[in-house]
């Protein structure tokens, strides 16, 4: 996010494109044939491009992760990720830079999303200062950005039925809230202080404050003090199963925006939604390297 508020770049990397139809579709047995390095840019002239990429455009090392023309690498204590796609309709047009992305420290911190921890997530660098560049009218910025992963061994709708999140800067660093309902109907509800210097404490919970839902109706949630209410001051993704937007909330007295989540999986697994999905995420079996 930058520094005023004004745009913000979110990137995904998958292996096993967990919200690909066409992995769905092809039963999830190869994920290494689904990858992708999805690319939203929130702001004046913002696109989404996400292409779901057949083994052949996958690359991997120590410190490298390539899929197709936009890899992710590690130079010294700082992650670069080089873009290169093709926005999605309806606002086509190549997004290609490059963003920098430097944690302010890296956590030891892994979270089990269930029990017998088929999902987890890991928080590697909840403070960051990242700078984009991209090749676009006022889309060279800098600002607070976030890194963080989740593993898995089942299907996100096999487990869960609804989840938020929601990362919430603060003056000694960040507050990051998980919450979501499980299929056996218990629920993961979980709050984390981090510092800028890497260290991490699980915090009690302020009380879930709800807020208006987004355009596709997605029910929205997110923690603050008693007696607030969240709001969205910038929509960023709005899907019929996804809400990605800045949000206000208070903790402890103090504003903060930050970026939240909420994600509808008993929406998603309908069975209709994936045609829909897959006129914005293309499919690409092929990719031939240059080298």
């Amino acid at each position: 996010m930058s520094d005023d508020g004004s745009r913000a770049i979110s990137i995904i990397a998958f292996i096993g494109s967990v919200f690909s139809p066409w992995y769905r579709w092809s039963g999830r047995h190869d994920p290494e044939n689904h990858v992708c390095i999805n690319v939203a840019t929130y702001g004046p002239g913002g696109r989404f491009t996400m292409t779901d990429r057949g083994r052949s455009a996958l690359r991997q090392s120590e410190d490298r992760f390539q899929v197709g023309p936009s890899a992710l690498s590690w130079n010294g204590d700082t992650l670069v990720i080089e873009v290169n796609e093709l926005a999605a309709p309806p606002l086509p047009g190549r997004v290609r830079g490059t963003i920098h992305v430097k944690p302010a420290a890296i956590t030891d911190v892994e979270l089990p999303l269930t029990p017998d921890g088929a999902h987890i997530w890991r928080p590697f660098a909840p403070v960051a200062e990242i700078e984009v560049d991209m090749e676009a009218r006022g889309w060279q910025w800098s600002g607070h950005g976030y890194f963080d992963a989740n593993f898995g061994t089942r299907a996100l709708e096999e487990d869960f039925s609804y989840w938020t999140w929601g990362r919430y800067p603060t003056a000694s660093g960040a507050t990051c809230f998980y919450d979501a309902t499980r299929r056996d109907g218990t629920e993961l509800s979980a709050g984390a202080r981090f510092g800028s210097d890497g260290s991490a404490e699980m915090i009690a919970l302020p009380p879930r404050r709800p807020f208006r839902r987004s355009l596709w109706q997605v029910k929205r949630e997110t923690r603050g003090d008693a007696k607030t209410t969240p709001r969205q001051v910038k929509g960023m993704l709005d899907a019929p199963f996804y809400s990605r937007s800045m949000v206000q909330t208070v903790l402890d007295g103090a504003k903060t925006v930050g970026v939240h989540e909420a994600l509808d999986l008993t929406r998603f697994a309908k069975p209709w939604l994936k045609p829909m999905i897959a006129l914005r995420v293309p499919r690409r079996r092929s990719w031939t390297f240059d080298d």
